[in-house]
Parts: structure tokens; sequence; C-alpha cells
């Protein structure tokens, strides 16, 4: 990762979370999810703009997304981090359960990703870190190099590469404002 000018507390670390929501008033969904993190225990310095986008992966056949992604700090460990956007996800209505209805990559009110989180990487059963495909989604990427375009993996990869390297076909197109961070910080 690269530098930041945000002033840190004591224990804290910077991490990146992506958001997406294709289900209802979707830039409410995000900025009710930015809005619910402090109590969780994550700051939210910056937010991305907002990016509309066409689905990717298994289903197609849905709306599409908003998405944006959030620069935060927090001094929780990455499982901790994890249970903390599984929660606001959870309180606003996503539900795993196929009996609700939860078809995987199928529509959703919202979905908080933890993207990166340090400077090093991370693996148990639940999450890896960075994530998996944070590197190979432009609807990450965008959002993502708009808060540092200097960002690298702890390998070293800059995702400005990675980005520049994948196919245009993927429809990311800028929506709106960033969400607002003011009340959070």
């Amino acid at each position: 990762m690269s530098g930041h000018d945000e002033p840190l507390l004591p224990g804290e670390q910077v991490g990146y979370l992506g958001l997406g929501s294709n289900v209802g008033e979707r830039r409410t969904q995000l900025q009710l999810a930015v809005d619910a993190l402090p109590a969780h225990g994550v700051r939210v310095l910056r937010s991305s703009a907002v990016y509309d986008t066409d689905p990717v992966g298994e289903i197609l056949d849905q709306p599409s997304f908003l998405n944006a992604c959030l620069r935060i700090a927090t001094a929780l460990e990455p499982e901790q981090l994890l249970a903390a956007c599984k929660a606001v996800e959870r309180e606003q209505g996503r539900s795993l359960d196929p009996a609700d209805g939860y078809v995987r990559h199928g529509p959703r009110p919202i979905d908080v990703d933890l993207l990166l989180l340090g400077e090093r990487p991370y693996a148990s059963e639940r999450l890896t870190l960075p994530h998996a495909q944070v590197g190979e989604r432009r609807f990450v990427l965008v959002p993502l190099l708009e808060l540092d375009l200097a960002l690298t993996l702890p390998d070293g990869t800059r995702l400005a590469d990675r980005l520049a390297a994948l196919p245009l076909d993927e429809g990311v197109r800028r929506a709106g404002d960033p969400l607002d961070v003011a009340a959070t910080a």
C-alpha cells in the first residue's frame, strides 16, 4: 500500500472496503453502510465517487450495481473487521440464508467487502487479504485507485498496472459524488 496523510490513532491501521448495492435505493444503501461503520470500530476517512457498474460473475441477469470504495482506519484485527462488515450487511437486511432468497452473486441491498488492511497479507478459512479479486475487477479498481493511485499489494504489485491490464468490457460509469464521510471520521 502507499502513504496516507490522515492521522491515525494509536493501534490503528489503514484499510480499504468496497461497497456495492443493486436493490432498492442503491446510494442510500451505500450511505447507510458508511454511517453504520463507526459503531463497529471503523473510522471512514474517505470515499471514492460512486459508480454504476454492470453485473459480473455468475449471474449477469440482474440490475446494475452502485459501487464505491472507502479508505478506513481501524484498530480491529482482520477477522474482527470482517465481522464488522458482515454485521453492517445484516443490519441493512442482507441475509445469507437461501430460505430468505439468498443466491451467491445475486441481487443484494448491500455488500461490504474487506479489500485491503495494513501492509501484510492475511489468510484464514474465512478471509484472505488482500481480497482475492481486488486486482481482477474494474468495478473495484476504478474507485479504489481514485482514493490512492499509488496503491500496491503486499507483494509490490501496483494496482494501477493491474487495472491497465484488464479488458475494457466491464461497464463502470461514474454516477455521483463521493459518499458523505464527515460524520464518521
